[in-house]
């Protein structure tokens, strides 16, 4: 793993865009099939509000098993879906979920020593909706928040890779986290113009369609498409840093296969 200049943070979400202009449609039907399975595992009793999230790393490899077909001159199937759940990977996809969601909940649950829980209240949906805004007005949630990001960037740097070395490399935990945080370490630069980037794109793409349809319930329709076909592209993005950091992927079905043969 080398270091990597600044501008490589550009150039992922250039590629980014890139993957998607090649199969827009097989993409976007793949996110919606994803958004539809979040939407069915969050009426499941008790676990419904904890499985979404501990899920994400199992979905994410679709995404980017997906930009891998992209590149191997495949289509895009919303069946994709499914790669996550293979075996050996999604035992440790799902261990990866787990730590996913208690990271998450230690960096929020860590606010509380600073806005008194509000943060951690709004969150969980504790927090009344009436009462939100004066509550928020009166607390501390700009530390708070600050404070959870201070807590929560170490580890979002050992989730970044760590499910795609899972299932590609076929790692264990705790190398594809290991691996993950000195990559994105080593290559810090970059990855903070690529945050920056997507920061600025989210922005102004929102404040231009502010600009042209107006606070509207229309527009308002329309930031929902908007924002999955973002979110869609920044999947490709990441495919794009993985493939430049730890190299080209190999198709894991494909050697399973030829394993069997």
């Amino acid at each position: 793993m080398e270091k990597l200049p600044a501008v490589t943070g550009w150039h992922w979400v250039k590629e980014g865009f890139g993957l998607f202009r090649k199969q827009p449609g097989g993409l976007s039907m793949l996110f919606l099939g994803y958004m539809f399975c979040m939407l069915a595992v969050s009426i499941i009793p008790l676990l419904g509000q904890l499985l979404p999230v501990i899920l994400v790393p199992v979905f994410s490899v679709a995404f980017v098993q997906a930009c891998l077909n992209i590149d191997q001159g495949k289509r895009v199937f919303p069946s994709l879906l499914l790669s996550g759940f293979r075996k050996p990977a999604f035992p440790m996809l799902f261990s990866l979920g787990l730590l996913y969601l208690g990271a998450a909940i230690i960096a929020i649950g860590a606010s509380s020593l600073v806005d008194g829980g509000v943060l951690w209240q709004l969150v969980s949906g504790q927090l009344a909706r009436d009462d939100a805004a004066d509550v928020i007005r009166n607390s501390n949630m700009g530390s708070a928040l600050l404070l959870t990001i201070l807590l929560y960037v170490p580890a979002a740097m050992a989730f970044c890779f760590a499910a795609p070395l899972i299932y590609w490399k076929q790692t264990s935990l705790i190398k594809a986290l290991f691996f993950s945080f000195f990559a994105v370490w080593r290559s810090l630069r970059a990855f903070l113009v690529f945050a920056a980037t997507w920061f600025a794109i989210s922005i102004v793409t929102s404040q231009l369609l502010f600009m042209i349809a107006g606070r509207t319930p229309i527009a308002m329709q329309l930031m929902m498409p908007l924002s999955m076909i973002l979110t869609v592209i920044m999947h490709c993005s990441f495919y794009a840093a993985y493939r430049q950091i730890f190299g080209l992927p190999v198709d894991t079905a494909k050697t399973v296969s030829l394993d069997k043969d």
